[in-house]
């Protein structure tokens, strides 16, 4: 099933049925058997029309309300080998291959929820950064007792140029405004997402591609429930959390954003989500 944030409310779509619930987001997701519960009130739920239903999506907001965003890095071989290339001339690229053996993941604070931005609105670059990539990510709804309950589509912009100039420099590559996309929703399935579920993303410029690339989940080093209790070993998320768990997509090193490119990442199951790049 499909949980967008629309203007009217928390619009459900299931097996070919949408309905309006009038329940505030965060209480509304932030529970225990999530798929359960929205199917049971499905049932007892007027239609939306499909044309009203068409509209709504068209125009949803970022399947967020007021919980924190994190991510995850060096979780596939493709992005610790990128942070390797990038980090040679600052001496660090040892740093990368120990995160990747080590028992202990990456995780970081990503986003405030007023720094997240959804489906059709702008993702920004820094001025001050000439290396900038898009990162298309698999995000994780974790509820308050640390269960995945559903998952999004997510975008974690990174300043290449400012992380590979020292690692330490990670919170100002990572965390600016409009440096995190999610959408189009939450998917909530019955059971885990698939490993053999694709991630892909397509840049455009002037309407033609000058980027593409497809990974599956199965290609992660680390599973999602791991990441998942790491984050949850020290923090406490009343409302619940996002985890960004990385990616394996990385242009090479002849890439950087422009403005106005948009950004189209897809994940199977879940859905689209579409922004153009702009300037912070």
């Amino acid at each position: 099933m499909h949980l967008y944030k629309t203007s009217e409310g928390p619009l459900l779509i299931y097996e070919g049925k949408a309905c309006l619930i009038r329940q505030p987001w965060d209480a509304l997701i932030n529970r225990t058997v999530l798929h359960a519960y929205l199917k049971e009130i499905l049932k007892n739920s007027q239609a939306v029309a499909a044309e009203q239903v068409q509209q709504l999506t068209a125009h949803a907001a970022a399947p967020i309300g007021t919980q924190e965003v994190w991510a995850a890095g060096v979780t596939y071989l493709r992005s610790r080998d990128a942070r390797m290339e990038e980090s040679k001339e600052s001496g660090a690229a040892d740093v990368y291959q120990k995160v990747y053996d080590a028992n202990r993941p990456e995780l970081f604070f990503k986003a405030l929820p007023t720094r997240v931005v959804g489906p059709g609105e702008y993702v920004n670059i820094r001025r001050d950064s000439s290396w900038n990539v898009p990162e298309p990510e698999l995000t994780l709804f974790i509820n308050s007792e640390g269960e995945i309950q559903a998952y999004t589509v997510g975008n974690d912009m990174s300043s290449r140029s400012i992380e590979g100039e020292n690692p330490l420099y990670l919170p100002q590559a990572k965390m600016y405004e409009g440096s995190c996309a999610l959408g189009p929703c939450l998917y909530i399935p019955e059971k885990p997402i698939a490993l053999e579920t694709e991630i892909a993303i397509s840049i455009l410029r002037n309407k033609q591609e000058v980027f593409g690339g497809t990974i599956r989940l199965n290609r992660m080093k680390r599973s999602l429930t791991e990441l998942a209790s790491w984050l949850y070993r020290a923090c406490k998320f009343p409302q619940g959390s996002f985890l960004m768990t990385g990616t394996g997509i990385v242009p090479g090193n002849d890439f950087t954003l422009q403005q106005n490119d948009e950004v189209i990442i897809s994940i199977d199951g879940i859905g689209t989500l579409n922004n153009v790049v702009g300037v912070v």
